[in-house]
């Protein structure tokens, strides 16, 4: 079976273990199953980022950040992740077209609904009634 790497492994100064090494030594834990603990990751999540099977993700990071107040540029740099973009292209993020369609015709359907409101204000309004007239206060 050949072994599998993420995209971001391909980078020469990646290094995950010399973040984990330096996570352990903080924390003053003495192996991986216990930074797992700390980190409440399942033990195998260690192994795989440390055999470069697995990126340290977003969430994982954040949860460092948590549990060792480092910020998140300290701990992308002491992996080696020297990345300053972080999405992969312009297009992630946008609607789609067909989410774009719907959400003009619900902006149209909403302005719509409102033009109408306004015209059935104007003529109550105008024809001399009060709503607030008939009450006694």
């Amino acid at each position: 079976m050949a072994q599998q790497h993420h995209a971001l492994s391909s980078q020469e100064s990646y290094n995950p273990n010399h973040l984990l090494d330096i996570l352990l030594g903080k924390m003053q834990l003495k192996n991986d199953a216990a930074l797992s603990r700390m980190l409440e990751v399942a033990p195998p999540v260690i192994s795989k980022i440390r055999h470069h099977r697995l990126p340290v993700g977003a969430s994982l990071l954040i949860r460092m950040h948590e549990v060792t107040g480092m910020s998140i540029r300290d701990l992308r740099d002491l992996m080696g992740d020297r990345r300053t973009k972080y999405r992969l292209s312009d297009a992630q993020g946008r609607p789609k077209p067909e989410e774009k369609a719907a959400q003009a015709a619900a902006a149209a359907a909403a302005q719509q609904q409102g033009q109408q409101q306004g015209q059935t204000n104007e003529a109550t309004s105008s024809s001399g009634t009060s709503s607030t007239g008939n009450y006694a206060h």
